[in-house]
């Protein structure tokens, strides 16, 4: 059963529709293919908010519904939680 949702082939991060927890090997499913992927999560990942399931480099775009929604402010692996801590504004 997946834990998360990935809305477009090509986003770098998924959102979870259940509580993630640390070590928890979870998938996800890309909306537009229903293809899947797995990743172990890096940290807690609570329902509604964000997991990588790709690496990305500082400063590296992160895309979400096919759009940029930010930049990775240190480097980010498959299963990281995603949020403010690690992912800032490109307007600013």
């Amino acid at each position: 059963m997946h834990k998360f949702l990935i809305h477009k082939r090509g986003d770098h991060i998924g959102v979870a529709t259940q509580d993630i927890a640390k070590g928890e090997t979870v998938i996800g499913v890309h909306m537009d293919d229903d293809s899947t992927v797995e990743v172990q999560a890096k940290g807690n990942v609570p329902l509604g908010h964000k997991i990588s399931i790709v690496s990305l480099h500082e400063g590296a775009q992160v895309i979400e519904y096919g759009h940029q929604i930010g930049l990775a402010k240190s480097d980010l692996v498959p299963g990281d939680y995603v949020h403010v801590h690690n992912i800032k504004s490109a307007r600013w």
